[in-house]
């Protein structure tokens, strides 16, 4: 679409944004106004936060929001007064949003297994896909990427460490790239013993030391069980085998991710901890665009810091390995224990430790089953559902 501002043609970018409240969906908006001559928001999708919702509505003036709930449409309704906006619902609204014929590119920022059928929808539809949703990956990697090879999609990572990783590898022949290097703060507990983790709280896992974020990632940022999710995700999006993918604890947070080239040199994407850079990336790519978000200045000085990780304080990390490596729908199991046990959790049902505890508990569950060794789609979310029913009933047995 070419819309003429003064003397010069734009190409304007119409974005549907999935998960339009969550942090994601929020900085990803922030960028939107950065630069109000080149997107326009078409659609948002949003669970249950309808003040914050029609907030967005009123200023982004979309045509069409999906919500989580068909119960919540006429609260949102009488927030939005008199605006002329189609509301959908459920996971039907969120596959149309990603269809739509007048969207561009798809923010995928939904939270866990939800965003895989918009996500290989809006790929089926021959759309740009802008990916915060490493559960998607995770789960259903070799169905979404074939279907991105198949459809020729244009899938942009999002995660800070993906996009670096991304960033790193731009027209470099991969023959050339030894191994990826995945960055990890370690979170809260890095200097913590694994005796220590027993007594953890919510509040503690909530207070990451360098990101702001939505609760559930900061939490699988708290176990690793997040980095885990992003060895696997890094396979799939970069084609590496899992032995040439790696992780190393990076307490700052300047360094994104690296990558290791043949003779050994070490490529890295340094910036601030601030989500709407990889953001911008995604939504403006390859353009680089000048914006007034802050810059790190090196001259002012910083130190880097980089050491191994701490498998027995941090377990899920030779977890994720043996998941992704197992791969069929070993992978989608180990993400919806995880996200039902990080529920648990953060309701008080289950202690800190017993997150990695239950997931570990699933996939041992799981290869005892019959499941299929090359699922298709349908089969991946039967997992998944079995995944979530198993970990919940391990946590009511207090296992």
């Amino acid at each position: 679409m070419t819309l003429r501002y003064g003397w010069c043609d734009r190409i304007l970018k119409r974005l549907a944004i999935l998960g339009s409240t969550g942090s994601i969906g929020r900085q990803t908006i922030e960028v939107v106004r950065e630069f109000p001559e080149r997107f326009q928001v078409t659609a948002l999708a949003a669970g249950s936060n309808l003040e914050l919702l029609a907030g967005q509505a009123r200023v982004l003036k979309p045509q069409y929001i999906a919500l989580g709930r068909e119960d919540l449409v006429p609260r949102l309704r009488e927030l939005l007064g008199d605006a002329k906006i189609q509301i959908l619902t459920g996971l039907d609204g969120l596959i149309t949003l990603a269809t739509l014929p007048e969207v561009d590119q798809v923010v995928t920022a939904v939270v866990g297994s939800l965003g895989i059928r918009p996500t290989l929808a809006a790929i089926n539809a021959g759309k740009s896909v802008a990916l915060a949703n490493k559960e998607t990956l995770v789960a259903a990697g070799s169905i979404i990427m074939a279907a991105a090879a198949r459809q020729k999609a244009t899938i942009i990572p999002v995660d800070s460490e993906h996009s670096a990783v991304f960033q790193c590898l731009e027209g470099r022949d991969r023959n050339q790239v030894s191994r990826i290097l995945l960055t990890a703060s370690g979170g809260p507990f890095r200097s913590y013993r694994p005796e220590d983790l027993e007594q953890v709280t919510l509040k503690q896992a909530l207070n990451h030391p360098n990101w702001s974020m939505g609760g559930k990632i900061t939490i699988d940022s708290a176990t690793m069980i997040n980095k885990g999710l992003e060895i696997i995700e890094a396979h799939w999006l970069f084609g590496m085998d899992f032995h040439r993918i790696a992780v190393v604890l990076h307490p700052e947070s300047i360094v994104h991710s690296m990558i290791e080239l043949r003779d050994g040199a070490i490529l890295g994407q340094m910036g601030l901890c601030d989500m709407r850079l990889p953001i911008q990336l995604a939504l403006t790519y390859p353009e680089r665009l000048e914006n007034s978000f802050p810059k790190l200045d090196p001259t002012q000085g910083m130190e880097l810091h980089f050491e191994p990780v701490n498998t027995k304080l941090f377990p899920a990390i030779p977890l994720a390995y043996q998941v992704g490596k197992a791969g069929g729908s070993l992978p989608a199991a180990f993400n919806a224990a995880n996200e039902t046990a990080v529920e648990a959790f953060r309701q008080g049902r289950l202690k800190f430790t017993g997150i990695v505890r239950i997931v570990s508990e699933v996939i041992g569950h799981h290869q005892k089953e019959n499941f299929s060794a090359n699922p298709d789609l349908d089969e991946i979310l039967e997992v998944d559902n079995w995944a979530r029913a198993t970990a919940g009933k391990l946590i009511e047995l207090g296992r």
